[in-house]
C-alpha cells in the first residue's frame, strides 16, 4: 500500500501497479496461510475420521442454528450430494440433529447436538487461538486491512452471506 495516510484514491492507484511478483507472492501466502489455518482443526478431524467439509458444515449449523439444508447447501457452494454424505455421517455420528420444519414439513432444520457443540468448540479453539496470535503480530490496521482484502475477493454473493452473518450475534 502507499505510505502515509494518503486519499484513497491515491492508495488505490498505487495498488494498480502491483507488481506480478508482489501477486505472485501474496498467492502463496494465501496458500501457505490456509494450510496453518487448516492444520490444526485437520489433526482433530482426524481422529474423528472426518474432513474439511463436516468442519464447514458443523461451523455454519454453529454458526445459524436451525438452518435448512439448502441454505447450507447455498453457504458452503457443494452439490447435494456432496452435502447429504457429510450430512448423513454428523448426523447417524449423533453430531447433527436434523429436525422437520417448523413452517415447511419439506425443509430440514439443522443442529448441533451437545457432541457437535463440542466438536465444534474444539475445532474453533484451535483456529481461534491461532487467528489471534496472528492478529496481534500484525497489529489493528492489518487485521483492518486484511479484511478488507479477504471481503473484495469474495463474489457478491458470498459476500452479501457473510455480511448478513457477521451482522447476527455469535
Amino acid at each position: 500500500m502507499a505510505e502515509g495516510g494518503g486519499s484513497g484514491a491515491a492508495r488505490g492507484e498505487a495498488l494498480l501497479f502491483l507488481t506480478e511478483e508482489q501477486l505472485r507472492k501474496g498467492i502463496e501466502a494465501m496458500y501457505f496461510a490456509y494450510r496453518g489455518f487448516t492444520a490444526d482443526p485437520d489433526r482433530i478431524l482426524e481422529q474423528h475420521a472426518y474432513g474439511r467439509a463436516h468442519h464447514r458444515a458443523i461451523h455454519f449449523i454453529n454458526r445459524s442454528p436451525g438452518t435448512t439444508v439448502n441454505d447450507l447447501l447455498r453457504t458452503l457452494g457443494v452439490t447435494k450430494q456432496s452435502l447429504n454424505r457429510v450430512l448423513r455421517a454428523l448426523v447417524e455420528d449423533g453430531l447433527v440433529d436434523s429436525r422437520t420444519g417448523k413452517r415447511d414439513k419439506r425443509e430440514r432444520n439443522l443442529y448441533l447436538t451437545e457432541t457437535g457443540r463440542a466438536l465444534e468448540a474444539e475445532l474453533s479453539t484451535a483456529q481461534r487461538a491461532r487467528m489471534r496470535d496472528a492478529y496481534r503480530q500484525a497489529g489493528p490496521e492489518a487485521v483492518a486491512g486484511f479484511r478488507q482484502v479477504l471481503e473484495a475477493m469474495m463474489d457478491p454473493d458470498m459476500r452479501r452471506r457473510f455480511n448478513r452473518l457477521k451482522d447476527e450475534p455469535a
